[in-house]
């Protein structure tokens, strides 16, 4: 199966820009979310190098974050580089079981192999394995409970893209159809 960066960008484009006023956008060494300023009118969501796993870890974060955290950059969160102690790594850990999680589905969604991220080459030990059953298991209770809905939207336009071989446009159309059902007001009964 194919994997183009210029796919993934059609699709979550096609389904943010007119929604979200978002941008999926390639860049450099480091991932970074960017919201509208006076000089861009939408937000970006960049992703590193112009790898496709990257693309999609971004993808997720954004997903998570609420209204006020996409006004901010990088959703006003701290990182850490490499060299996390013991501490600032089960920190890490713990803030990113969710995004990862979200990943891991976006990846299954298309066919993408899935791979979790420690993100730590420092001296401190990290247990690979264990946060990956973490993450394992929170991708299990996303698909129990069901996903945040800007995931789901997303998750529904990967699927029919990749999955179920449906053009650009009707995986996007998938995917706003998706995201109008979750936001349409509920209806009180009589």
């Amino acid at each position: 199966m194919s994997h183009r960066l210029e796919d993934v960008i059609a699709l979550f484009d096609g389904l943010f820009l007119p929604t979200c006023r978002t941008r999926l956008v390639r860049g450099g060494d480091e991932p970074l979310y960017l919201p509208a300023d006076a000089e861009t009118p939408w937000h970006r969501v960049i992703f590193a190098r112009g790898f496709y796993a990257s693309a999609l870890h971004e993808i997720s974060h954004w997903c998570i974050a609420g209204e006020r955290r996409r006004e901010l950059e990088d959703y006003g969160y701290w990182y850490l580089p490499d060299g996390r102690d013991a501490e600032q790594q089960r920190d890490f850990e713990a803030v990113e079981v969710a995004p990862q999680a979200l990943e891991r589905l976006f990846a299954a969604a298309c066919g993408h192999r899935f791979q979790v991220s420690v993100d730590n080459l420092g001296e401190v030990e990290v247990d690979r394995e264990g946060f990956a059953e973490r993450v394992a298991a929170r991708a299990a209770r996303f698909e129990r409970e069901g996903l945040p809905a800007r995931a789901e939207a997303f998750h529904v336009t990967l699927t029919a893209f990749y999955r179920k071989g449906a053009s650009l446009e009707a995986a996007v159309a998938a995917g706003r159809a998706c995201l109008e059902r979750r936001e349409a007001p509920v209806a009180e009964p009589a």
